[in-house]
């Protein structure tokens, strides 16, 4: 019974951290008017999809096989997520004369190009990607967005294996 509880209370916090990252997120795109480019926008799903397969595991309950389902999924979604904020980081980091130029909105894109082209020039990133409106510590909001992916990432795979240990 005490696994199980610590189960439940490990998804959840999962959840709680994802909600606080995604409001704070939506409190400097509407508070402090920092507008999120596209790679922003994928960086906030990555985040989304992590919170809600937590939010099924912590209501599901789940035994060992599926807490591997689970956290193989959160893993997924993180590595997915951390290769975003990687490119972007990768953008924030170039030199001035190497920065793309400004490409157009990310409405625009997926109304105007067939999806498989939109999505290509949305992970390719653009100018806006590369600037960096916020910063805490030193660390702009992708560099912040790539240590929480990598924290999900590590966390999910660590459970993953210490279940197997628990199992043998």
């Amino acid at each position: 019974m005490n696994s199980f509880i610590n189960t439940r209370l490990f998804y959840i916090s999962i959840f709680l951290i994802c909600g606080a990252l995604l409001g704070f997120g939506l409190y400097l795109e509407h508070g402090k008017g920092l507008e999120p480019c596209p790679l922003c926008v994928f960086q906030r799903i990555a985040f989304i999809s992590i919170a809600m397969i937590a939010l099924i595991a912590a209501l599901h309950g789940p035994d060992r096989m599926a807490v591997w389902f689970y956290n193989g999924l959160i893993s997924l979604a993180a590595l997915i997520g951390g290769g975003i904020a990687t490119r972007q980081v990768w953008l924030q980091h170039l030199p001035a004369g190497q920065v793309p130029e400004c490409g157009p909105g990310l409405d625009y894109m997926l109304e105007t190009f067939p999806l498989g082209q939109a999505l290509q020039m949305i992970l390719s990133g653009s100018g806006e990607c590369a600037e960096v409106g916020w910063s805490f510590l030193g660390f702009s909001i992708a560099e912040w967005s790539l240590l929480w992916f990598l924290i999900f990432l590590i966390t999910g795979l660590v459970s993953i294996f210490s279940q197997k240990k628990t199992t043998n």
